[in-house]
């Protein structure tokens, strides 16, 4: 599946779990309504999608519950990388600007971001 420059949004954990398993490399930000920081990183995620190989999804827990425990959730915005459909990295510590994001790509997927 063709990685997009624009961050998916999905609503339920079907459509996460879809979404993880049609990339080999994905990056998920756990974000709640309302939250400042997590809004302020859908357009660093925008960048980091036009400047790397990596599928990038934002899913609100609060619209499936579920996740918040399947995934530990405990803060957001949280990052969570897959590959191969597994949890492999996470990042939550708060809002991240896009160097902050792409190091973290980097040291865990270094073939997914473009050496310019």
């Amino acid at each position: 599946m063709a990685v997009t420059s624009k961050p998916s949004r999905f609503e339920t954990g079907d459509e996460l779990d879809e979404f993880v398993a049609s990339h080999e490399i994905a990056l998920v930000e756990f974000y709640t309504s309302g939250c400042a920081l997590c809004q302020a990183m859908e357009p660093v995620l925008g960048n980091v999608a036009r400047a790397t190989d990596v599928a990038i999804g934002m899913v609100n827990p609060g619209d499936d519950i579920d996740l918040v425990d399947r995934f530990d959730i405990r803060s957001v915005p949280t990052l969570i990388l897959f590959e191969d459909g597994a949890e492999t990295a996470r990042l939550a510590k708060g809002f991240q600007g896009g160097d902050a994001v792409t190091d973290f790509l980097e040291n865990h997927v270094p073939n997914a971001v473009d050496a310019d």
